[in-house]
């Protein structure tokens, strides 16, 4: 799955599955911008990319406003000249009951989870539709397909980007541009590692395969789809979760 001579963005890229995913592109031979609001962890994610022999960026920018966002689009794009993958992987919770959710809990997640990766998109189609080429994945969640008690504000933007993901791949695959969603179930993150054991053994019983996802599986459906095998496959949603949901 050679990614040789391409350019990708990572938003979120810090940490965990963000991380990981850039990691992985990276072995795969792509070159990297890591996107994060935390700038001095994702610094840390670009030297151990340039550590394996890459190029590699570190930007700081809040997904949720376009003014940041095209200004990072723009640098990454005047320092590799070109992007060729985009991958929307940042995101927060702010979980609550409706009843009890605070409204600007609601427009935090909606603004960055979902609206932070329109606006990724919007600021990367101006470059690919040049390119008439492009990849861009979005990193939805399981509970984007089934719901979830307690995570409105969540499940309404990851099950909002699916349809995003499915609009972008009607609207420019005549420009060869592919849009595709991963959406992962309980990954073993750190997250998942503050809660209980008692709460971890119950989830770990709805999985069909027994164990919770890791980062790396996540980043696997990613470089797939971000490579030549993938080039034919556009619309789709990539569940990467043990069978929890099907």
């Amino acid at each position: 799955m050679s990614l040789s001579g391409k350019i990708a963005l990572v938003t979120g890229a810090a940490q965990g599955i963000g991380r990981d995913i850039a990691l992985g592109l990276a072995v795969d031979g792509a070159d990297l911008a890591i996107c994060d609001v935390n700038l001095e962890a994702a610094q840390k994610t670009a030297a151990d990319i340039q550590a394996k022999g890459k190029k590699a960026m570190a930007l700081k920018a809040n997904v949720a406003s376009s003014a940041d966002v095209t200004a990072m689009i723009d640098q990454v794009a005047e320092k590799f000249g070109k992007i060729d993958i985009l991958v929307n992987n940042a995101g927060i919770t702010r979980d609550g009951l409706i009843i009890r959710m605070k409204e600007e809990d609601w427009d935090l997640v909606l603004s960055i989870n979902l609206k932070g990766a329109f606006n990724c998109t919007k600021a990367a189609l101006k470059y690919m539709t040049k390119q008439r080429t492009g990849t861009i994945i979005n990193i939805a969640s399981i509970v984007g397909a089934m719901g979830n008690a307690g995570q409105a504000n969540y499940v309404a933007s990851k099950a909002g980007l699916i349809g995003l993901t499915k609009t972008i791949a009607r609207e420019y695959a005549n420009r060869n541009i592919t849009a595709n969603a991963v959406a992962p179930g309980f990954i073993d993150t750190a997250m998942t590692q503050a809660l209980s054991e008692n709460v971890r053994a119950e989830l770990t019983k709805q999985i069909p395969l027994g164990r919770l996802g890791t980062s790396e599986d996540v980043a696997n459906a990613v470089r797939f789809l971000a490579s030549p095998s993938a080039a034919y496959i556009t619309g789709q949603v990539i569940h990467v979760n043990g069978g929890m949901y099907m």
